[in-house]
């Protein structure tokens, strides 16, 4: 039978173990969010919102006519202007996390961030 000093040895470890563990997740680098832009299902721009600094628009032109404003800020991007006939596109609003994409049907635009392959926004 193993003893009570045995025990409280083991459990000292543990709890220094589970503490070493929680520290070093809570303190490791998160990775930064990557946004997608993509036409015709084709990526045609990445942006990582971490190393975004200010704010920056710029146009993505569909080759069957017609254009959308994209706005990048720290840490989110949007359409802000769009010629489509009903700009769902510019009222989905900011795009932050992985809840649901940007779409513009009628250019055939899409912008979603990026999987990172780890957990997803529930679990986190």
């Amino acid at each position: 039978m193993i003893r009570t000093r045995t025990w409280i040895i083991i459990l000292a470890a543990l709890a220094a173990v589970l503490a070493l563990l929680s520290f070093f997740s809570l303190t490791a680098k998160k990775e930064g969010k990557t946004v997608q832009i993509l036409q015709d299902g084709v990526v045609i721009e990445e942006i990582d919102l971490s190393t975004v600094t200010s704010e920056r628009s710029f146009t993505v032109e569909w080759t069957g006519g017609g254009s959308n404003i994209i706005t990048v800020q720290p840490g989110r991007i949007r359409v802000t202007e769009a010629d489509c006939p009903d700009r769902v596109c510019v009222d989905q609003g900011w795009l932050s996390d992985q809840a649901a994409p940007i779409v513009c049907m009628p250019h055939r635009l899409m912008i979603r961030i990026k999987d990172s392959g780890g957990p997803d926004a529930v679990s986190q």
